[in-house]
C-alpha cells in the first residue's frame, strides 16, 4: 500500500503545483505591483558610474601610450606650400570623359 501512495503522490504534487501557479498568475494579473521609483534612478546612477570608469580607462591609456605618438611636425611656412594642386598636362579641363589611352605595343 505504501508504494501505491508514493506512486500517486507524484501526480497529486504536480497537479497541486499547477493549480498554485495558475492561481498565483491570476492574482498577480488582478493586483499588479506598483512600479518602483528606484529602478530609473538606479539605472542613471549605474550609467554615470560606467561613464566615470570609462573616462578613467581612457585617461590611463592616454597617459601610458601618449608618448608613443609624436607631436605633429610643424607645418611649412605658407610661402613653401603650394596653394592649389596643378593638373596633369594630359588631364581634361572639364568634366567630360577623357580620351582613351593609346594602346601599348609589347
Amino acid at each position: 500500500m505504501g508504494d501505491v501512495l508514493l506512486a500517486l503522490s507524484i501526480p497529486v504534487l504536480v497537479f497541486a503545483s499547477g493549480i498554485y501557479a495558475a492561481c498565483d498568475c491570476w492574482w498577480r494579473r488582478r493586483h499588479p505591483a506598483p512600479p518602483s521609483p528606484y529602478t530609473h534612478r538606479a539605472a542613471r546612477l549605474a550609467e554615470q558610474d560606467m561613464l566615470l570608469l570609462a573616462e578613467e580607462i581612457v585617461d590611463d591609456a592616454y597617459a601610458a601610450l601618449g608618448p608613443l605618438y609624436g607631436r605633429p611636425a610643424a607645418q611649412a611656412p605658407a610661402a613653401d606650400r603650394p596653394t592649389a594642386l596643378s593638373p596633369r598636362p594630359d588631364a581634361t579641363p572639364d568634366r567630360a570623359p577623357s580620351r582613351p589611352a593609346p594602346a601599348r605595343k609589347p
